[in-house]
C-alpha cells in the first residue's frame, strides 16, 4: 500500500484543540516540514507532547513562536526562553516530568499498557495527584500513558509502504511516538520503494505508519 501523500492531504486530519505528539531532541529529527505545514494551515490551541520544546523559533519552538501550543508535557525545556515567557504571561501550561518517565509513559500507550510504577519523583512536586503504591516497602508512582490524535515523526529514508530508517541520533523519540499517536505521519528526507530498506534497519514498521510527505514540500 503506496501510503506517500500531498501534504495538504497529509494534514487534513489535524485539527484545533487535538493533543499532537512530536519527535525530535533538541530540534534533531524534528519533522520541521510538518511543523511549518501546521503553521501554515492555521491549526491553534494545540496540546503537544515531546522530549522538549526545541530551541526559541526552531522545530517545536516554531509553534511556540507562532502562538499555536496551549500545553506541553515535556522533559526540558530550558533552550527556548520563549517557554518561560509564555508561562509567565499565562499563555502556556507546561507538565514537566523526568525523562525516562516520559518516554515510558508514550512507550506505554503505544504497547496498550495501563501504565508503569517507577521511583523516579516520589518525595516531590512530580507525585502531586499521583496515586502512590508501596511494593516490598518501597514507594512507587503509578505513571499513566501519553497517547495523541496525531504524531508527527521524522525519518532519514522511508519506504512506499511506511518502513522507517533512521540516521544515527535522529532516532530519538520518533520510534515510540510513531507508536502511540492514533495518526502517524512520516516526514521523509528520502522516500524508496518497498524493499529498499534491509529489515534489520527498520526501527518504525509500515504498519503504524498512516502517511509519508516529503521532506521540504510544503504542497
Amino acid at each position: 500500500m503506496n501510503k506517500v501523500k500531498s501534504m495538504e492531504a497529509a494534514i487534513d486530519h489535524i485539527k484545533d484543540g487535538m493533543t499532537i505528539m512530536i519527535g525530535g531532541f533538541m530540534s534533531n529529527g524534528a519533522p520541521k516540514t510538518l511543523i511549518e505545514a501546521i503553521i501554515g494551515k492555521g491549526v491553534k490551541d494545540l496540546t503537544v507532547i515531546s522530549n522538549d520544546c526545541g530551541h526559541e523559533n526552531e522545530g517545536i519552538g516554531r509553534l511556540l513562536a507562532e502562538g499555536r501550543i496551549k500545553a506541553m508535557y515535556a522533559s526540558h525545556v530550558g533552550l527556548n526562553p520563549e517557554v518561560g515567557r509564555k508561562m509567565a504571561s499565562g499563555d502556556l501550561k507546561v507538565t514537566l516530568m523526568p525523562q525516562g518517565t516520559l518516554a515510558e509513559r508514550i512507550r506505554s500507550a503505544g504497547s496498550g499498557l495501563g501504565g508503569f510504577l517507577t521511583p523516579s519523583g516520589v518525595g516531590t512536586i512530580v507525585a502531586e495527584g499521583k496515586q502512590i503504591i508501596n511494593l516490598n516497602g518501597k514507594d512507587y508512582l503509578l505513571e499513566l500513558p501519553l497517547k495523541g490524535d496525531v504524531a508527527l515523526v521524522k525519518a532519514s529514508i522511508v519506504d512506499e509502504s511506511g518502513n522507517c530508517y533512521y540516521r544515527g541520533s535522529t532516532r530519538n523519540f520518533n520510534t515510540l511516538i510513531a507508536m502511540a499517536g492514533d495518526y502517524v505521519i512520516v516526514e521523509a528526507d528520502e522516500i524508496v520503494t518497498v524493499g529498499s530498506i534491509q529489515p534489520e534497519n527498520v526501527a518504525t514498521p509500515g504498519i503504524l505508519v498512516d502517511a509519508i510527505v516529503k521532506a521540504g514540500a510544503l504542497s
